[in-house]
C-alpha cells in the first residue's frame, strides 16, 4: 500500500507532527495533507504497524475500512472550507461536498449521521463556529467582518447560531475571553 488515510488531523500542526514522525521513522513521504499520507514507494504491514504505534500516541488512528475513510474525508472537505475565505463559495454545502468527494451527497449524508450520530450540517456549523470563536479572540475583525468572512446572511444569523452553539452571544463570548486574560496577567504579576 502507498497510501495511509488517518483520523484526527484537523489542521496543518497535525500534518507536521505525521509528517515529522514519519521522517523520524525513516519513511519517504511523496505527500501528507489532512486524513491522507502518501508514500513513494509502498510500505509493507510490519511498516504499517510500526507507523500506527507512534501515530496512536499522538491521538491519531489509521482507518481501516472505507466508511470510516469517507467520513473523515468529508470531516476534512469541511475543514478546509472552514478554513478558507468563505464568502467565495458561490455553491451550497451539499454541491461542494458531492464534488470534492465524487459521490451523490445524499449518500454522504445518509452515511455521515450513521457513523457520527450527526448531520453534516450540524458538523459544518460546529467548525463554522470553533472558526468564529478563533476571529472574536484575535480581535482583529469586528463581528460583521466575521459574519462575511463566513458567509453568514447577516449579524443577527451568526449571533444566533453562535448562542445556539456556545450558550453566549459572539460579543459576551469575546468579553469573557478578555476578561479570563486580564486575571491571568494579574496572577502573573503577583
Amino acid at each position: 500500500m502507498k497510501t495511509l488515510r488517518i483520523k484526527n488531523m484537523v489542521c496543518p500542526r497535525c500534518i507536521m507532527a505525521v509528517e515529522k514522525t514519519l521522517e523520524d521513522l525513516g519513511y519517504d513521504v511523496n505527500d501528507v495533507e489532512l486524513g491522507l499520507v502518501e508514500f513513494h514507494d509502498p510500505i509493507l504491514q510490519e511498516d504499517r504497524i510500526k507507523i500506527e504505534a507512534k501515530l496512536v500516541a499522538l491521538g491519531f488512528e489509521i482507518l481501516d475500512d472505507k466508511k470510516s475513510q469517507t467520513v473523515e474525508r468529508i470531516k476534512n472537505q469541511i475543514i478546509e472550507l472552514v478554513s478558507k475565505d468563505m464568502n467565495d463559495l458561490t455553491i451550497t454545502l451539499s454541491e461542494y461536498l458531492a464534488s470534492k468527494l465524487q459521490t451523490e451527497y445524499h449518500t454522504l449524508s445518509s452515511l455521515f449521521s450513521t457513523q457520527e450520530s450527526q448531520t453534516i450540517e450540524q458538523y459544518y456549523i460546529l467548525q463554522k463556529i470553533e472558526k468564529v470563536k478563533e476571529l472574536l479572540v484575535y480581535d482583529e475583525l469586528t463581528l460583521s467582518e466575521i459574519a462575511y468572512k463566513m458567509n453568514y446572511s447577516s449579524v443577527g444569523h451568526l449571533s444566533n447560531q453562535f448562542k445556539k452553539v456556545t450558550g453566549l452571544a459572539p460579543t459576551h463570548f469575546k468579553e469573557v475571553k478578555i476578561s479570563k486574560e486580564e486575571v491571568l496577567q494579574n496572577t502573573e504579576t503577583k
